[in-house]
């Protein structure tokens, strides 16, 4: 092996250690909030996502190491001017000086303790490093609960536009309906688009199955983003075929279908109608790709490490 390599190989392996016993040092130092983090995902439905983010973003920077660490340096004041930033934050929302309501402590507290990860990052491989791990750093986003006035427009959002679809889905294959808010009347039942009918849940599912698929299969940013766009659109109209189909399975098959458990656990069903749906769209982006462009991004990186 030549030396060159060997000392690179081994360089990297010393960052690879700091960054780490870094993450872990930072772990425990902010256990408090990433327990209260976990519990908080156990038990809400619209963040049972959340504990799984930190282990795809890291799988990512793993599956990626090759591209991310292939040029990698030190920028210390960078990465210490972050890591202090998010401390700064953190101590200002855990000693009560902002005025937060609901869970917006745990979302700053969770935001904060993200750059203080990302700063660690920056000191330990350098600017260039984080270019190329942009995604999976920024992946970690998704961490950080939503605050709960926008959670409750979010899910407002998605109860309109699924009566909305279901209203027009029913009118389309003949069925008499009406609508009064998020009521359906139809022939022998009326249905409520109520919040736990939003489909809040598998929505982001969708939401984040289409990042991740943008960003391994894509590398157009256009594409990329119309492609994990699509998914909300796309997860209003199967939360309105769901309705749609339950209703009419209801009337002509059987009424406990509005109770059973395709209504309560069948929402993986309908997701994976939806990914159905996004598969043909995803190979027409990926054949239009540039070859170029599909080299992606280290075909095109900075030669010079980052320091400070």
């Amino acid at each position: 092996m030549p030396a060159a390599v060997l000392d690179k190989f081994n360089g990297n392996a010393r960052r690879h250690a700091a960054f780490v016993a870094f993450i872990l040092a930072s772990a425990l130092v902010f256990w408090k909030t990433l327990s209260t983090l976990v519990e908080y995902s156990l038990h809400n439905d619209s963040s049972s996502h959340i504990i799984l983010i930190p282990l795809v973003a890291f799988s990512l920077l793993y599956i990626e190491r090759k591209r991310v660490f292939s040029i990698t340096g030190t920028s210390i004041g960078s990465g210490i001017g972050l890591a202090l930033g998010g401390v700064i934050l953190y101590w200002l929302v855990n000693r009560k000086f902002l005025s937060l309501d609901g869970n917006e402590s745990l979302s700053l507290e969770t935001f904060s303790i993200i750059l203080v990860w990302i700063g660690g990052f920056i000191i330990c491989y350098g600017l260039v490093a984080l270019r190329a791990a942009a995604f999976p750093l920024l992946f970690l986003l998704l961490m950080i609960p939503l605050p709960d006035r926008i959670l409750d427009r979010a899910i407002h959002a998605l109860q309109e536009g699924s009566t909305e679809f279901a209203y027009f889905i029913f009118q389309a294959v003949g069925t008499p309906v009406l609508r009064q808010g998020f009521l359906l009347s139809v022939p022998g039942v009326t249905v409520e688009v109520a919040k736990e009918c939003s489909s809040i849940r598998s929505s982001i599912a969708l939401f984040i199955t289409c990042l991740l698929a943008a960003h391994l299969y894509l590398r157009t940013p256009w594409k990329m983003a119309l492609f994990a766009l699509l998914a909300l659109p796309l997860a209003v109209l199967k939360n309105g075929i769901r309705i749609v189909t339950l209703t009419l399975l209801s009337i002509h098959v059987d009424p406990s279908f509005l109770t059973g458990n395709l209504h309560h656990k069948g929402g993986f069903v309908f997701f994976l109608l939806a990914l159905l749906i996004l598969w043909p769209v995803l190979l027409l982006l990926e054949k239009s790709e540039n070859p170029r462009k599909a080299m992606g991004p280290a075909a095109c990186a900075s030669q010079e490490p980052s320091s400070d």
